[in-house]
């Protein structure tokens, strides 16, 4: 028997298709972060047809175009990473009503160079964190506004702030408040939605 999906699959029966590769960028670098929980969190309650792996960007150096003619080794395994990915969910805290650096700098990492994108036409999604009422709201707004840029369709409902994140999680770090798990199911079944709507056809 093969399984897929934590369910038993008859071997003779008719071929399962692959969920999608969705690259899951965090924002935040934390091992404890809230947005690193939020991913693991949204992880389990994706649909059949969706799978998500959080890539890390702690590791890329400041992008710098001098670089370029000989790139360092992680910024060309994270292109070829996001490259490879059928679609990308960007889960961000805010600073100073931003986004942090270190998430700007992956996404101009992967950017590069000009007229390679490894961001270009991929379906993304938003999703901001914040122990704040307001839920990260500046630093969501300019997250998509940059993803606005790279010819990445753009989830437009519906929007993620979460706020209070202090509040949403066990000691363990397991999400626990049961208005959020709803909501995240209903977005994360939406973004399923929408990646289908505008990824392509697969080879």
């Amino acid at each position: 028997m093969r399984y897929y999906a934590g369910q038993e699959i008859d071997a003779g029966a008719e071929a399962v298709t692959a969920p999608r590769d969705v690259a899951v960028i965090v924002g935040s670098l934390r091992q404890g972060s809230f947005n690193r929980r939020m991913a693991q969190a949204l992880a389990g309650l994706a649909p059949i047809g969706l799978g998500l792996e959080i890539v890390e960007i702690g590791e890329l150096a400041h992008y710098n175009p001098d670089l370029e003619t000989t790139p360092p080794a992680p910024w060309l395994a994270f292109r070829e990473r996001i490259t490879r990915a059928e679609a990308a969910l960007f889960i961000t805290p805010e600073y100073n009503r931003s986004m942090p650096g270190v998430l700007k700098n992956a996404i101009d990492v992967g950017s590069r160079p000009a007229g390679r994108s490894a961001w270009s036409g991929k379906p993304t999604a938003v999703i901001s964190v914040s122990p704040g009422a307001m839920g990260g709201f500046g630093a969501n707004q300019h997250l998509r506004q940059a993803l606005g840029a790279l010819n990445m369709p753009l989830l437009p409902h519906p929007e993620a702030y979460l706020g209070g994140a202090a509040r949403l999680f066990d000691e363990r770090g397991e999400l626990t408040d049961e208005s959020t798990r709803q909501f995240l199911s209903t977005f994360i079944t939406a973004f399923s939605a929408w990646v289908e709507l505008t990824a392509g056809t697969r080879r």
